[in-house]
């Protein structure tokens, strides 16, 4: 029998009782059995946003016909099968259907790569499963399993807290509240709000600071975020390159439609049969529309995606591979980035600079017992030096925020309660009345300020990050709160170092060759940030301070943001406002973060670069994600991007210059033949064979200047190339029809030597549109030579063949052949000569 397990609970769940939540979704604190959770998961489904499945064959298959104009061509057809020539009807809707075949086969392929890609990138939730904690996909939590939080986690389900432990939530996504939302346990009165309910924990928000455990009550759609998203139908902001690509799209459909409505009507004016008239417009409009571009588009990228993954890129959002291989502006922080991301602790020093082992134990209680935040400053506290604390005991914690910058902890320690308070220097100092020296003396902080400010420059100077400790006994108390950090005695400093990556310099100097400049986003103060830099061959760097970023205006900022290399005590607030000040002042910018306080930066970005240790939030935020936290990862995956950019643009050049020209060719002579210059089934058929050399463009060869520099969509840039060589396919198309008829060849040599002309001009126009290089200096790629070589020799030897009467084709005499080929070989090097006058005067 299925369990009924009702999807809306007689009371609210952040009213109920526990104990009547564990009776509702038949479980307990122990979780569920993996045959229970298995069960409930068919039943509820995935735990996603969009339950939506990966598209199955069929549906890619019947998405080929999705296309207006191929859905009134079949009925044409269908309609032809009745009225007209059921041969022809046949024929055509077999062309019909090959072409959406080969276009299911490349979509297909294309949805495959990205479906294993994703995989490879997932969000884990520790579960309890057959009462042990396990590490599982999010999209796999069902009603009633129990999850256990830290800090960095994403927020898996609509959930009722069990336990907390100074838990921090940001709920931005939902509530609009720019500060962390604190949860306890507790039970709340039925009335109450959304961002009121502390007991609660939201789906898509994520854990800002300290530990829980919870009850998953809601999933997928039916949590508050799902059904928000339901109701607001959100979709991600359209990137540049999908501007570009239906602008372009919208541009080709302009011009079809309106020379298909004109050539309709003008050969029905001329008494043509007005079906054979209608097709011929509608199979125009095949042979004019793009309607391959986005499975070219989603080829490309996928391809591109999947060369990326060999060098350890991952893409999430295909779309962000145009953007990668634009971006111009690289925003990183430097800790596990440009350094070796191990940070280590030099040494524990006094007040006075002495190393000291009560600073170093006293550290190092802080750091044993911390639960809220795991981070490498109390991993290299923990590393530094070892002490004997079994007979010790922790009371309580506040775990570290991104608003105190310190961690305080209640211990007992040889008989005493201290409160222990590690953080960034100033923000402990501001929490202490004396200090203490290695006597055991105090005197007021006052007395010796200066002196610790000079101290703490003198240890950032040398490159190292630099923490205050503090301490306070508190005497019996077995509890505290954030307004007990006060009266503390300073105690000394922590001096920590993360050596630059040995091959780092020599990489931000690649990078800045390739055309992208890189910029230091960091917490570190100035003179740390600095000594850094110089390191990683960033001489006499321009640096802007969080203190001078806060009292600047937007126009300043974006009027600065250039020449700045350096962005040192920098809030995490701050890191989205240099951002969009970048954007805004006209670079494509990618930001690299791994952390709770990259997430809003990452958001803005252009592209959002993550690493696959990092907290899930920001995993979960980024666009792109790194098998490993290397620059030079990105120089891979900046090549890839711009491989798969400039692969895109080739079909774009192929679209605009041959096939439109010969297109627009045929339009015209329509208009003064007393006969259709082809018929219907040879457009379609002309519009396939040419089909089959584009596909391969993902898999071309791209010139060394195509990766050099960022590329961007220029649509100024593709409407002159259209004009330019759509013009002189045209000439030769219309010298072909002057030799056809001069030759006076009846009507079916005279369609057989166009469509003849039309494929294999359009099939080796490829070879000179693709590169700016002269033709024999840039090698096409194996398959693309393959294909057109294929293709060529199918379309001279087609009306040799039993199926050229069914097509309408003739044999065509050798004389004419050898004419044909010869304007053929003029429009090769016409296109070539031109091309490299166009490139003199349009840069792209």
């Amino acid at each position: 029998m299925p369990i009924n397990i009702a999807p809306k609970q007689p009371e609210p769940f952040w009213h109920s009782p526990i104990q009547t939540l564990f009776r509702q979704l038949q479980t307990d604190e122990h979780g569920l059995t993996g045959q229970e959770a298995a069960s409930r998961l068919k039943r509820f489904g995935d735990n996603r946003l969009r339950n939506h499945k990966p598209p199955s064959a069929l549906g890619l298959f019947l998405g080929q016909f999705k296309s207006s104009i191929i859905l009134i061509l079949l009925f044409a057809t269908g309609l032809s099968f009745y009225l007209h020539d059921k041969l022809d009807a046949i024929i055509i809707l077999c062309i019909i259907l090959m072409s959406a075949l080969l276009g299911f086969w490349q979509e297909k392929g294309a949805a495959d790569a990205v479906s294993k890609l994703l995989a490879m990138v997932q969000i884990k939730v520790a579960v309890c499963r057959d009462g042990t904690m396990q590490e599982l996909p999010a999209e796999q939590i069902v009603p009633g399993d129990i999850v256990q939080l830290r800090a960095g986690d994403v927020i898996p389900a609509d959930c009722r807290l069990l336990t907390s432990d100074n838990l921090f939530v940001d709920e931005a996504i939902l509530t609009g509240e720019s500060y962390p939302a604190e949860k306890y346990v507790t039970e709340c009165p039925i009335d109450t709000g959304l961002s009121q309910r502390q007991n609660c924990l939201w789906m898509g928000s994520h854990v800002q600071s300290g530990s829980a455990t919870a009850l998953a009550v809601a999933t997928g759609p039916n949590s508050e975020f799902g059904k928000l998203s339901t109701r607001i139908k959100l979709k991600a902001p359209e990137t540049e390159f999908e501007h570009g690509i239906r602008r372009f799209g919208y541009l080709l459909m302009e011009v079809t439609l309106t020379l298909v409505i004109m050539i309709f009507a003008v050969n029905v004016f001329l008494d043509k049969p007005v079906m054979d008239s209608f097709l011929f417009a509608l199979a125009l409009a095949v042979g004019l529309t793009p309607q391959l571009l986005p499975a070219v588009i989603s080829i490309n990228l996928a391809h591109g995606a999947k060369r990326m993954a060999e060098q350890k890129v991952i893409v999430k959002q295909l779309a962000a591979i145009e953007n990668f291989g634009s971006m111009n502006v690289l925003c990183s922080d430097k800790t596990g980035t440009l350094t070796e991301g191990t940070v280590q602790l030099k040494d524990a020093l006094d007040i006075t600079g002495k190393s000291s082992d009560k600073v170093a134990r006293y550290a190092y209680l802080n750091s044993a017992y911390e639960t809220g935040f795991n981070n490498p400053i109390d991993q290299a506290v923990r590393q530094f030096k070892s002490f004997d604390i079994a007979a010790e005991g922790k009371l309580d914690e506040i775990p570290y925020d991104f608003h105190r910058k310190r961690l305080s902890m209640l211990v007992q320690d040889k008989g005493e309660t201290l409160m222990i308070c590690k953080g960034a220097l100033n923000n402990i100092l501001e929490i202490c009345s004396t200090t203490e020296n290695a006597d055991g003396e105090l005197q007021p902080i006052a007395a010796a300020y200066d002196a610790l400010q000079e101290r703490y420059r003198l240890y950032s100077s040398q490159g190292f990050r630099t923490l205050g400790i503090a301490y306070k006994p508190m005497p019996d108390a077995t509890k505290f709160a954030k307004g007990d950090e006060t009266d503390l005695r300073f105690l000394g400093f922590l001096t920590f170092f993360d050596p630059p990556k040995a091959d780092c310099a020599e990489t931000i100097a690649l990078l800045r060759e390739q055309g992208v400049t890189l910029k230091i986003i960091t917490g570190d103060n100035r003179l740390v940030a600095q000594t850094v830099a110089g390191q990683l061959g960033l001489s006499s760097p321009t640096i802007l301070t969080g203190t001078d970023l806060a009292e600047m205006s937007e126009r300043a900022l974006i009027h600065q943001v250039a020449q700045v290399n350096l962005f040192a005590e920098i809030e995490p607030n701050q890191k989205e406002r240099i951002i969009v000040a970048l954007k805004k002042a006209g670079f494509v910018v990618g930001y690299m973060g791994d952390g709770i306080n990259d997430v809003s930066a990452l958001h803005a970005a252009d592209v959002g670069i993550s690493v696959d240790s990092a907290a899930d939030v920001a995993k979960q935020t980024a666009q792109i994600v790194l098998l490993e936290k290397d620059l030079r990862v990105l120089l891979g995956g900046i090549r890839e991007g711009r491989i798969t950019f400039a692969n895109t643009l080739k079909y774009v050049f192929m679209a605009t210059s041959a096939n439109f020209g010969n297109m627009f060719s045929i339009a015209g002579a329509s208009l003064f033949l007393p006969f259709l210059p082809l018929l219907p089934k040879q457009i379609l058929l002309t519009n396939l064979l040419t089909d089959f050399p584009e596909m391969t463009i993902a898999s071309d060869n791209v010139d060394p200047e195509m990766l050099a520099r960022p590329h961007r969509w220029d649509i100024g840039f593709i409407r002159k190339f259209m004009i330019t060589f759509g013009i002189i396919s045209s000439l030769f198309d219309y010298l072909t029809f002057g030799l056809l008829l001069w030759l006076q060849v009846p009507v079916e040599q005279f369609r057989t030597g166009w469509f003849s002309e039309s494929v294999v001009s359009a099939a080796l126009i490829v070879f000179v549109v693709r590169s700016q290089n002269p033709l024999f200096s840039s090698r096409p790629g194996k398959y693309l030579m393959i294909t057109t070589a294929v293709i060529v020799t199918l379309t001279v030897g087609l009306p040799y063949t039993p199926l050229a009467p069914l097509i309408g084709f003739q044999p065509l005499p050798l004389t004419i052949s050898g004419w044909l080929g010869l304007i053929v070989l003029l429009y090769i090097l016409t296109a070539e000569l031109a091309k490299r006058i166009f490139y003199r005067h349009v840069s792209l």
